[in-house]
């Protein structure tokens, strides 16, 4: 199939000569075995050219089954391309749940993993972290598996691998038994509180997200998801000045509430919580472009004062800032790599070329604590200041280098990564 993909929010139109629908391992090893250049892409919640090629684009849409489950060893195999949402249904079916979910549900979970995407929780990692096992297919159209344990150093370095290493499609997930979650938002936090309050009420709940919208010196929502069969916090953001909910909101500024999850304290299963958006829904009309830096926790205050202080030149181009709390893994390529961390998310609105020019001045702001850009959003750092932040880049790129000799799964993205 010829046709011109674009990325989620139609910001980023793809390049590639070809795009392939497959429907099963062996056509994606067919196709990777006759091409020069090949890269995959789920449902294309990126914001830059890191999943393009100008070969062949496989799109994992139709690779969408739950492909076993091993309720003993608490695990589930699932096909790359399925979406986090379709999964939930699954293993709630199953009275089994994953630990953690990103704001939206409707994102593929290969897609996610390789970016170490989301996460939310002093205690809890990114989406990456639930990996236990690996299927994919090499530059040579051959199959390879990974299980964490077979060896260690490979795996720390092929879960968050950037789409470098070959084509992913299949992953295996630890999973949990169900557990219910009430979420309540709390409006009008005082800025400063974070000074001396940022540990407890981002500890407040099992998932804690601050909303920012910059219009006022305060935090205008604070979302606390709690799980049910845990003790409740000895504190909320009331606590610190904050004015508890009476009624629903959205994250978003004029957003359509109805899209979001159920608040105001009502019980619900943990994939109708944990999100902030209902997989049944839209959650937005994709007029926006996303950045988001991590820095490490410790530094969560200081850095969040840095932005702070451009706030007048970021409220007329931002629809809302998420503060969110993620812990520390042991993946080379990951944001949280090795530290606790904060991400500081930005929705920007659809405006590229005010929101491309303010990137240099956020990050010299943040440079003072060493942030990481996610990878699949807007960032303008150069290479060498990203590989200086990362201790595992240069095992990284000789990874890279062992596994795909050629650079089929090559481009432009990467080559400036990995030069």
């Amino acid at each position: 199939m010829s046709a011109r993909l674009a990325n989620w929010s139609h910001s980023y139109k793809f390049g590639a000569a070809r795009v392939h629908v497959p429907e099963s391992e062996e056509q994606v090893q067919a196709i990777v075995s006759q091409s020069d250049r090949v890269k995959a892409a789920g449902t294309r919640h990126s914001f830059n050219e890191i999943a393009d090629t100008s070969g062949d684009l496989i799109s994992t849409e139709r690779l969408n089954r739950v492909l076993s489950l091993n309720a003993s060893e608490g695990t589930v195999t699932v096909q790359a391309g399925i979406r986090y949402g379709e999964l939930c249904q699954f293993l709630e079916a199953e009275g089994l749940a994953l630990h953690n979910l990103a704001s939206l549900p409707h994102i593929s979970v290969a897609g996610a993993v390789a970016t170490a995407t989301h996460g939310s929780g002093v205690l809890n990692g990114s989406l990456s972290s639930s990996v236990v096992g690996i299927r994919s297919v090499s530059a040579d159209g051959h199959i390879s598996s990974l299980n964490l344990g077979d060896d260690s150093l490979v795996f720390g370095g092929s879960v968050v691998a950037l789409g470098a290493l070959g084509v992913v499609i299949e992953l295996t997930l630890k999973v949990e038994p169900s557990f219910a979650v009430t979420q309540n938002v709390f409006e009008n936090l005082p800025f400063d509180t974070l000074d001396t309050h940022f540990d407890e009420i981002m500890s407040g709940g099992y998932s804690v997200s601050l909303f920012i919208h910059w219009d006022q010196p305060e935090v205008n929502q604070v979302w606390v998801k709690a799980r049910a069969d845990q003790p409740k916090p000895s504190s909320d953001p009331s606590d610190f000045g904050a004015i508890r909910a009476t009624r629903k909101h959205s994250p978003v500024p004029d957003g359509d509430i109805e899209n979001c999850t159920d608040q105001l304290g009502i019980p619900g299963p943990w994939f109708d919580r944990l999100p902030h958006f209902r997989m049944g829904f839209t959650p937005s009309s994709g007029e926006e472009l996303q950045t988001e830096y991590f820095v490490d926790r410790k530094d969560a205050w200081e850095a969040l004062s840095a932005v702070n202080t451009i706030r007048d030149q970021i409220y007329p181009i931002i629809h809302t800032t998420e503060v969110r709390c993620i812990s520390a893994d042991s993946y080379w390529m990951s944001p949280c790599y090795e530290r606790p961390s904060v991400a500081i998310h930005f929705t920007w609105k659809k405006d590229p070329i005010r929101v491309l020019g303010i990137l240099p001045k956020l990050e010299e702001l943040l440079s003072p604590f060493s942030a990481r850009p996610h990878w699949g959003k807007l960032f303008s750092m150069p290479s060498d200041t990203i590989q200086a932040r990362y201790p595992k880049y240069d095992e990284f790129r000789r990874l890279v280098q062992s596994m795909d000799p050629t650079g089929k799964f090559r481009n432009p993205y990467l080559d400036r990564l990995l030069r």
